[in-house]
């Protein structure tokens, strides 16, 4: 062969070795990639497979510490066994602590304490937009209201200077839509304690004892975080007046509000906890939840008179655009109306200006707003809230 001849050849041959590389090093990508998939279904596998080899543990209680090892006893039947708990657990473990065991009874670890997670979830994390200036006609319940909760919890050192202790409890009571939870909202909104609302109903449950059990976490969860502000709205619906009834469903209800009773005015300190309730149905409240030690304040909220309405009126339309409206003069043709009514009267105004395309509201809005509000089969003129 001649010397290109040769120098051919050999580039040929090298172009072919270089390809091959290129297969070759394809292949070896490929495998690479597949190695990495099966290691990590080998280490699933392995997890899986410790995970099934390893026994479940019971939840139990720890009810006595003894120098020969801990009495536990485990939930759901009534047998308790005396084990044995390593030494660096032990440091660890108090009477009524909850524990993990195995199917020999030992203690493999210490659990948190039990916790209800509908209590968690009536804590209040972004306060209310609500101010006292945003409720109107109601200026000497808002200072009661302020004496008996805010200032126990930003001004203690004044309780203590006169040698007092603050009041424990607050009862809002009144017709429906006059102000009352708006009131809580704006203690929410003013204060720096954290807020746990719930509805009375809330409390009401379907089997033994779990209502009870609410309420006892609800109040642990309070004290967790000190200060702390209760709010239960429609208190009546768990603290009615007790009756000889039966029924376990009366039963259950009687149960929650003995325990109500116990965390509001137990034999514990119950520390920087207030406590406001509110209900329409004064007269349905057992008489063992109003006596002072509970509820030192109760506070009437009644309908507004006629300055309260005017100032109402004055709150709920200082957003609107007005075409010389005499709020005075609606003010009394609205004898009778709630807070809540009289936010929908400018509510239902302002509906009718823009059914007639315009941007103010006129007077005579009101007045056909006042209309539609009103029952005119009553003839007495008791204003309604419109649906």
């Amino acid at each position: 062969m001649t010397p290109s001849e040769r120098l051919g050849a050999l580039r040929e041959h090298y172009s072919e070795v270089l390809r091959v590389n290129a297969k070759l090093q394809q292949q070896l990508n490929t495998a690479e990639r597949r190695q990495e998939k099966l290691t990590g279904q080998v280490d699933r596998l392995q997890r899986e497979n410790e995970t099934l080899k390893t026994s479940s543990l019971y939840v139990a209680t720890a009810e006595e510490l003894l120098d020969d090892g801990v009495v536990i006893k485990q939930h759901g039947n009534n047998q308790e066994v005396l084990t044995e708990v390593s030494p660096t657990l032990r440091e660890e473990l108090d009477a009524g602590d909850r524990v993990a065991v195995n199917d020999s009874f030992s203690v493999k670890t210490v659990l948190e304490a039990e916790a209800d997670a509908r209590a968690q979830a009536m804590q209040v994390e972004q306060r209310p937009e609500t101010v006292y200036d945003d409720i109107g006609g109601l200026e000497e319940q808002i200072r009661e209201v302020r004496e008996a909760v805010e200032q126990p919890l930003v001004r203690s050192e004044q309780f203590d200077a006169v040698g007092i202790d603050p009041p424990s409890g607050v009862l809002l009571h009144g017709p429906p839509g006059t102000g009352k939870t708006m009131l809580a909202k704006a203690v929410a909104n003013e204060t720096n304690a954290t807020f746990i609302k719930m509805a009375g109903s809330e409390l009401v449950q379907k089997f033994i004892g779990e209502g009870a059990r609410l309420v006892r976490d609800l109040f642990e969860l309070a004290s967790e975080h000190e200060p702390a502000i209760i709010f239960i709205d429609e208190v009546d619906a768990v603290a009615s007046t007790r009756t000889e009834s039966k029924t376990s469903g009366d039963a259950e209800v009687q149960r929650t509000m003995m325990q109500l009773l116990s965390e509001m005015d137990g034999f514990d300190d119950r520390g920087e906890i207030r406590i406001i309730a509110a209900t329409n149905r004064f007269d349905m409240l057992d008489r063992a939840i109003l006596r002072p030690g509970r509820f030192d304040r109760l506070i009437e909220v009644p309908k507004p008179d006629e300055t309260a309405r005017g100032r109402i009126l004055e709150i709920h339309t200082q957003e609107m655009n007005l075409d010389d409206v005499d709020l005075t003069g609606l003010a009394t043709d609205t004898d009778g109306f709630t807070g809540a009514e009289l936010s929908s009267l400018a509510t239902e105004a302002g509906m009718f200006a823009i059914r007639d395309d315009r941007t103010a509201v006129r007077l005579e809005d009101f007045h056909d707003a006042l209309e539609k509000v009103s029952d005119e089969d009553d003839s007495t003129g008791v204003p309604i809230a419109f649906a």
